[in-house]
């Protein structure tokens, strides 16, 4: 979270509805330069934190009430004030497909299957705010902003999903679900917030994602789902028995073929380090679970990336979308920079195949390609974090960032 300024939950084992959604996007190779469609393989769009809420929330058509319960701003306008003054006008209101820009369109030409994003925004009317100095929230009315990008999945696993109390969330399911948008990570109990979202990618089987949140990133432990509460799926620790009540979970809920992924908000804000209980977790779920792909986010800013016995690890995605331009002192991070991660995986070993990393600057409140020193700097810090983990990040010609592995 970000603002003016910046416990052990209750674990249960068991499963309730699903939610699905089909996904009738077209599909094919990652690279710019082939788009013959490959039967074999599905190809996935994987984002960090998506907040639509507070100063982008304001130049949507329909802007949320503007206050604020922040220690230094008090009106959601002020942020869109703050980013004018360092980067120029921000028109308003904007069409529903403004805020994506460039990134629309670059996906558009590789077409994945499947579009999944960590929405870090309260979709409700709901005044009801909790009291912990940041609060997001995006008006229901502006949910055709999802719908522009095309977004097929929203994980909700995280510090911000009950910003508007319960009400918030309950409306937040409420919406998502009138715009035929799965979700994963929260439900109004806990059965519903650790069931899977079950995706299909059409003609190339399902895809189940599993959304955790973890209180290192700042989830309130009250805010974890119970019986007959509405909340969060947040994982108990990462013992031996909690892994195992996930791996239960998992095979009641695994099909042969379907591809597993394991959303899980986690970790701080800022910094490349990656704690051993965080790679011990991800590596666990895979081994164990039965995980294909670990996609983290919370981070702000891009992290290391694992490719462990096939399987992607994604430590931090950083933020796709945010409200952020004007604040000063986040420099040396860029969050500035955006990367849209596209991963191929096998359609029957779930095994990463290839693994492109677009990227983009968040400017005016949308996403903009990256320039030649953006790009070159997004690589050498990528390159550098990625290396313990026997990945290189190199830089193609046309922009777009790959990672091998060993």
């Amino acid at each position: 979270m970000v603002g003016m300024q910046q416990a052990a939950p209750v674990s249960a084992c068991g499963a309730g509805r699903s939610r699905g959604a089909d996904a009738s996007v077209g599909s094919g190779p990652l690279t710019a330069s082939s788009n013959s469609p490959e039967r074999g393989h599905v190809t996935l769009f994987l984002s960090g934190d998506v907040m639509l809420g507070r100063g982008i929330d304001q130049i949507l058509p329909n802007p949320s009430d503007p206050c604020l319960y922040e220690s230094f701003i008090t009106s959601a306008k002020d942020y869109v004030a703050l980013a004018e003054r360092v980067n120029g006008p921000i028109p308003s209101p904007v069409d529903f497909g403004y805020v994506w820009g460039d990134a629309a369109h670059a996906l558009g030409l590789r077409a994945p299957d499947l579009r999944i994003v960590n929405l870090e925004t309260s979709i409700t009317k709901s005044g009801l705010h909790e009291p912990k100095g940041i609060n997001y929230r995006m008006n229901p009315a502006n949910i055709a902003c999802l719908k522009a990008m095309r977004i097929d999945c929203c994980v909700l696993a995280n510090n911000h999903v009950l910003d508007w109390s319960q009400a918030g969330l309950l409306e937040t399911l409420e919406s998502l679900e009138r715009a035929k948008i799965a979700y994963a990570g929260a439900g109004r109990a806990h059965a519903e917030a650790a069931s899977p979202a079950i995706l299909k990618a059409k003609g190339r089987g399902r895809v189940l994602v599993f959304g955790f949140g973890l209180t290192t990133s700042g989830i309130p432990t009250k805010w974890a789902a119970g019986r007959t509460r509405a909340g969060v799926n947040v994982l108990d620790g990462t013992s031996a028995k909690a892994i195992t009540c996930i791996a239960d979970g998992v095979r009641s809920r695994r099909l042969p073929g379907d591809l597993l992924i394991a959303s899980i908000h986690w970790g701080s804000n800022w910094g490349y380090d990656i704690p051993v209980d965080q790679r011990s977790l991800a590596h666990d779920l895979i081994d164990t679970a039965g995980f294909d792909i670990v996609h983290g986010h919370s981070s702000h800013h891009p992290k290391g990336i694992e490719v462990y016995r096939g399987k992607l690890i994604l430590y931090g995605c950083g933020d796709f979308l945010n409200d952020y331009e004007g604040i000063k002192g986040l420099g040396p991070f860029r969050g500035d920079l955006a990367v849209a991660y596209l991963a191929q995986c096998s359609a029957t070993t779930g095994d990463l195949e290839m693994l492109s990393l677009l990227p983009f600057q968040i400017r005016n409140f949308r996403l903009t390609q990256a320039n030649d020193g953006d790009r070159a700097w997004l690589a050498t810090t990528l390159n550098r974090e990625s290396k313990a983990f026997g990945t290189q990040i190199t830089l193609g010609q046309e922009g777009v960032l790959t990672a091998h592995w060993q």
